[in-house]
């Protein structure tokens, strides 16, 4: 195993690490309320960093998801990522591949995806879609939703004829196939729940379609959680090393410096089981078992590290308007996202009783 990124990847990394770092400001950010920057994202996709995960394979894509976190940068960029670009890249047919994958690549459309457990959403035999999806990240800003039906199959979305729900009673638009409800998460993903009426969906990939996108938004969204760990224990670091207590820094407390290093150690533990199985995936070699262990590590330590770096800022971090309490938010959602630690772990254990290893 070689996990040094290559010359393309590194250049995308440093790129990625300084738009993120300008624009990604407490300010900024505290600016954008609840939904996305829209300039950061043009930023992003002026400099063809979305359509540069085709090139620079999933191990890159972990890079570049990790600067997001570093900063907590609201942008659909790593759901777009793995729900849009990926999937289609990996699983559509050429003449797909050909219409969507454009769009994607220049962000002038964003995929997110409605990935609960197969069979919230059912397709009839002329494939129009019934279901409620409670919610979806980044769906307010979506062109598209990837959602798996009963069988696993899975449809892309247009979300050009939905409409917005200003709440649950009724629609804006009631003939609508397709209606998104704004919902508020701890972390501000302008997010949605997705209702589904009748909507046509486009088969995307064959019957494995699923469970690969499934492992691969895994792997990326613990590399994103990755880079929101490595950002708040950076923010703790700085902090502790400023801030005196009995008249010398907090960071000269053997105390602070334990809970540091066990942060340290957990975010660290994060990385390399998330780079292990990107780059199992991007040799070809198989990766279930190991997407759903960086998963797992993401959720557990990933806990374990906001935490960490919200206690190690005393009352400061109990400020919610504090900087730190943003990663905070940001890892707990992680934590939960596409499976909190016991429900992977209980996935894992299955794997490998049923003599699935891989």
């Amino acid at each position: 195993m070689d996990f040094t990124p290559t010359e393309e990847q590194s250049a995308a990394q440093e790129l990625a690490a300084r738009i993120f770092g300008d624009l990604a400001t407490h300010e900024r950010l505290a600016a954008a309320g609840t939904g996305t920057d829209a300039e950061l994202w043009k930023a992003l996709c002026a400099a063809g960093l979305p359509g540069a995960v085709e090139e620079i394979g999933l191990l890159g894509m972990v890079l570049l998801a990790e600067e997001q976190g570093r900063t907590t940068a609201q942008v659909p960029f790593a759901a777009s990522g793995v729900f849009g670009l990926l999937a289609v890249a990996r699983h559509g047919t050429e003449e797909q591949r050909e219409r969507l994958l454009p769009g994607l690549r220049d962000g002038t459309s964003v995929a997110t995806g409605a990935f609960p457990p197969a069979g919230q959403v059912r397709a009839d035999g002329d494939g129009r879609l019934t279901g409620t999806v409670e919610w979806v990240p980044w769906l307010r800003d979506a062109t598209h939703v990837l959602v798996p039906d009963q069988d696993g199959a899975l449809r892309l979305v247009p979300m050009a004829g939905a409409s917005v729900e200003a709440s649950t009673a009724a629609s804006i638009e009631p003939s609508s196939a397709a209606s998104v409800v704004p919902v508020e998460l701890t972390a501000p993903w302008a997010a949605g729940r997705l209702v589904l009426d009748g909507a046509r969906g486009e088969r995307i990939g064959g019957p494995g379609a699923f469970a690969d996108v499934l492992a691969t938004a895994r792997i990326v969204f613990a590399g994103l959680q990755a880079g929101v760990c490595a950002g708040s224990l950076a923010r703790a670091v700085a902090y502790t090393s400023v801030r005196e207590q009995f008249g010398r820094p907090l960071s000269t407390h053997q105390a602070v410096q334990l809970r540091a290093a066990d942060a340290h150690m957990d975010t660290e533990a994060i990385r390399v089981t998330v780079y292990e199985a990107a780059w199992r995936l991007d040799e070809g070699l198989p990766a279930a078992e190991h997407a759903l262990t960086a998963a797992w590590w993401a959720s557990e330590a990933g806990k374990r590290v906001v935490h960490a770096g919200q206690h190690l800022h005393g009352g400061m971090g109990a400020d919610l308007d504090h900087p730190v309490h943003r990663h905070f938010l940001w890892g707990r959602q992680l934590d939960a996202y596409l499976g909190c630690g016991t429900e992977l772990l209980a996935e894992l254990g299955d794997l490998i009783a049923n003599g699935e290893r891989s």
